[in-house]
C-alpha cells in the first residue's frame, strides 16, 4: 500500500518540475512512510511513496520493464500476481523481483489496455510508457484505492492518490465547484468523478484514462462493472456451500504478507465472518482489535469479545469517549476535501489502534451492499409496494400533504417518525431513494443556500448522480438500489472513509467482501436470496449459522454511531455557534446566513434535530479553513 502521484506534459516534452514532484509525493508522506522514489525523463515525472508489505528489500518504485522504456508507479495489491508471473514467464518475460508491481509492467507489456481485466485485487497505479508517447491510468474495480487527476491550465495533467497532492502543486486552480457542493450537502461526501475543485477529478472504480502526447482530451473509459443479473445458482443448500467456500477462497489470498497481519472485528456480521474465516485458515491466533463506546446505545465491544472468544484471536480494544471530538480538524486534513459521515472518527481510532500492532488489517466493508444489508433496504421495499399499488398522480397530492402537515418527531421512534415515509412516497422510487440516503433534504438544502448560489447551479440537483448510474442499474427495486450503492455509497463514502483513517496511520487494509470474483458471483443471487421475510443478508447470514452465534447473525445492526446532537448541545455549543453562523461560511456566498442562524438556534434550544446538517456545515467550515491556512 502506497502512494503515487505524477506530472505529464500533454503538449511536449517540456521538463518536469523536480521540486514541484517532490512536494506533491511528501505530500503523502504517511502513505507510504518506508522509502520514495522519483523518475524524470522530458515531459513525465512519477512519483512514489512506499508502505512495504511484500518483497521487503525488493519492489521499490517507480520500477521499469528491462530497457527502462516502461515504468509505473503503483498503489494497492494484486492478490494474483504469482499466478500472472508464470504466465507472463511462459511469454517471455523476465522477472527481477518476487513483487506483484512488476507484473503490471509486464502485463502492460503483453495485454495493453486490457491488462486491467488480468488483475484481481485493489489498486491504482500510473504506466509511461516512452515508445507509444503513452500515460495510462487505471483504478480497480469497486474504487478500493482512490485515483485523483488535473489537467491544469498549461497542458499539463498531474495526478495522485489523494487530493493533497494534486494541492501541493501550485498551479492547480482552487475554485470550489458549485455542483460538487450541492452535492456534498446532499449525500455528505462528494461522489465520484466530482472533487470539491471545479478542475479536479477522480477517476471512477472501474475505469483508465489513456493519455497520449498531443491529444488533450480527457475520455475515462470504463472496463467492469457490477451487473446484478439474477441467475439460476442452484438450490439454497447448494447455494450456501458455494458461498463460503468462494469467501473463503477471498480471505484466504488475502493473507499474504511479509509483514504482521489481523482484523478488524466490530461484533457485526461482515467483521465477525472475515475473523471467523481467517481463523479457520491461520495456524497461529488471528490478531483483532476494536473501538468501544463509552455510551453503551452505542457500544458493541461484549459482540466483538465473543467472537474473539470463539475463536481464540489475540483481540486488543480499546474506548472511545463519548466526547472525542478533538478530531475534528485533524479529519478535515485527512480527507482534503468536505466529508461529513461522523463515523471516520472511531473509524481514525480502530485504525490507529490496529497499527501499534499491525501492518495489514482485513475489514468486513462491502456486505451491506452486496447482500442487501441495510435497513433502508426494506423501507424503500414497502414504500415501492404503496407506489405499485397508487399512482404518482395520486400519491404526490396526497403524500405530498401529509408531508408538509405531519410534524417532524426527530426524537421518536421509527414507526412514528412518518414525515420523512410521506414525502418520500410523493416521490417516484429514485427521488424516493435519494430522499432517504440525503443528509439534507431537497427543501432544506434549498433554504440553505443563497440566491447566487443558485444561480451558479442552474438547476441542478444532486439526485441526478443516481439518475445517471439508474441507466445502467436492473429494473428490480432491490438490485437497483444496491447498484446504486455500488456506484455512489460505497466508494464515496465508505471505502474513502477506511482508505483515509487507515493510510493517515500508514495502514493497509484489506476487503475480501468486495474480491471482484465474488461480487460477480453474488451479483447473481436473486433478490429474494439477498431480502427475505423483512430480514436482509438472508442467505449470507444462513450459510453463516455453522461459524456464527444466532446472536451475532440476528441482533439489531448499531454500526460506529456518534452521538452529535449531545456534542452540540453540550461540550461544541460555542464551537458550533462561531463556525457555523461565523465568517468563514459566510465570505464564501453560498449560503444563507439567516438559515444557518435559525438552524443551530433551533437545534440548541432542543426544538429540532438538525445534528446532521450541522456536521456536514461543521466539516465543510473545518475543510475552508485549512484550504485558507494551507
Amino acid at each position: 500500500m502506497c502512494g503515487i502521484a505524477g506530472i505529464f506534459d500533454l503538449y511536449e516534452g517540456r521538463p518536469v518540475d523536480r521540486e514541484i514532484l517532490s512536494r506533491m509525493n511528501d505530500s503523502q508522506h504517511h502513505r507510504g512512510p518506508d522509502g520514495s522514489g522519483l523518475h524524470l525523463e522530458p515531459g513525465i515525472g512519477l512519483a512514489h511513496r512506499r508502505l512495504s508489505i511484500i518483497d521487503l528489500s525488493n519492489g521499490y518504485q517507480p520500477l521499469s520493464n528491462e530497457n527502462d522504456t516502461v515504468w509505473v508507479t503503483y498503489n494497492g495489491e494484486i492478490y494474483n500476481f504469482k499466478e500472472l508471473m508464470v504466465e507472463l514467464s511462459r511469454r517471455g518475460h523476465v522477472f527481477r523481483t518476487r513483487c506483484d508491481t512488476e507484473v503490471i509492467v509486464h502485463a502492460w507489456e503483453e495485454w495493453g489496455e486490457k491488462c486491467v481485466h488480468h488483475f484481481r485485487g485493489m489498486f491504482a497505479f500510473a504506466i509511461w510508457d516512452r515508445k507509444q508517447a503513452t500515460l495510462f491510468l487505471a483504478r480497480d474495480r469497486l474504487g478500493i484505492k482512490p485515483l485523483y487527476y488535473a489537467l491544469l491550465p498549461k497542458g499539463q495533467l498531474i495526478f495522485g492518490s489523494e487530493l493533497k497532492a494534486l494541492i501541493a502543486h501550485p498551479h492547480l486552480p482552487r475554485q470550489l465547484d458549485p455542483l460538487a457542493v450541492e452535492d456534498y450537502f446532499a449525500f455528505g461526501y462528494i461522489p465520484d468523478p466530482r472533487t470539491i475543485f471545479r478542475h479536479a477529478n477522480k477517476l471512477a472504480p472501474g475505469y483508465t484514462l489513456t493519455l497520449r502526447r498531443g491529444v488533450t482530451k480527457l475520455e475515462p473509459r470504463q472496463y467492469w462493472d457490477a451487473t446484478l443479473e439474477p441467475q439460476a445458482l442452484g438450490s439454497e443448500p447448494a447455494i450456501e456451500e458455494t458461498l463460503i467456500e468462494k469467501f473463503r477462497e477471498a480471505v484466504n489470498i488475502r493473507l499474504v504478507a511479509d509483514v504482521p497481519l489481523g482484523a478488524f472485528l466490530s461484533g457485526g456480521v461482515d467483521s465477525s465472518a472475515v475473523v471467523a474465516a481467517m481463523a479457520q485458515l491461520s495456524n497461529d491466533p488471528v490478531r483483532t482489535c476494536s473501538i468501544g463506546f463509552s455510551d453503551p446505545a452505542f457500544d458493541e465491544a461484549r459482540y466483538a469479545e465473543q467472537v474473539a472468544h470463539r475463536y481464540g484471536t489475540n483481540h486488543h480494544s480499546a474506548q472511545v469517549d463519548s466526547d472525542d471530538f478533538g478530531l475534528i480538524d485533524r479529519l478535515a486534513g485527512v480527507y482534503d476535501e468536505p466529508y461529513a459521515d461522523s463515523s471516520a472518527m472511531p473509524t481514525y481510532r480502530v485504525c490507529e489502534l490496529a497499527r501499534q500492532r499491525v501492518k495489514v488489517a482485513l475489514s468486513g466493508d462491502g456486505g451491506d451492499e452486496l447482500f442487501a444489508g441495510y435497513r433502508r433496504y426494506r423501507w424503500h421495499l414497502h414504500e415501492q409496494r404503496i407506489r405499485g399499488i397508487l399512482p404518482l398522480s395520486l400519491r404526490q397530492p396526497l403524500f405530498g400533504t401529509l408531508g408538509r402537515c405531519y410534524p417532524k418527531l426527530d426524537w421518536a421512534p421509527r414507526i412514528f417518525r412518518a414525515k420523512t415515509t410521506f414525502q418520500a412516497l410523493a416521490r417516484d422510487a429514485l427521488e424516493g431513494y435519494f430522499h432517504s440516503v440525503t443528509v439534507i433534504s431537497n427543501e432544506l438544502r434549498y433554504r440553505l443556500f443563497s440566491q447566487g448560489m443558485h444561480q451558479e447551479l442552474q438547476g441542478y440537483e444532486a439526485s441526478q448522480v443516481l439518475r445517471n448510474h439508474a441507466r445502467q442499474a436492473p429494473d428490480h427495486p432491490l438490485l437497483q438500489v444496491q447498484y446504486l450503492d455500488l456506484k455512489t455509497y460505497l466508494p464515496g463514502d465508505i471505502l474513502t472513509k477506511v482508505d483515509r483513517a487507515s493510510m493517515a496511520h500508514s495502514l493497509e487494509v484489506r476487503v475480501p467482501l468486495l474480491d471482484h470474483p465474488f461480487v460477480e458471483w453474488a451479483s447473481g443471487l436473486p433478490p429474494h436470496f439477498k431480502y427475505r421475510d423483512g430480514e436482509g443478508k438472508y442467505i449470507f447470514k444462513r450459510a453463516l449459522r455453522p461459524y456464527l452465534s444466532e446472536e451475532i447473525l440476528y441482533r439489531r445492526k448499531m454500526g460506529f454511531a456518534v452521538p452529535l446532537a449531545t456534542w452540540f448541545r453540550g461540550p461544541l455549543r460555542e464551537r458550533v455557534r462561531t463556525a457555523v453562523t461565523g465568517q468563514i461560511l459566510a465570505e464564501t456566498g453560498l449560503f444563507e446566513m439567516q438559515t444557518l442562524r435559525r438552524l443551530v438556534d433551533q437545534h440548541l434550544a432542543g426544538l429540532r434535530d438538525y445534528s446532521a446538517p450541522i456536521w456536514s456545515l461543521l466539516m465543510f467550515e473545518a475543510f475552508l479553513r485549512q484550504s485558507s491556512e494551507g
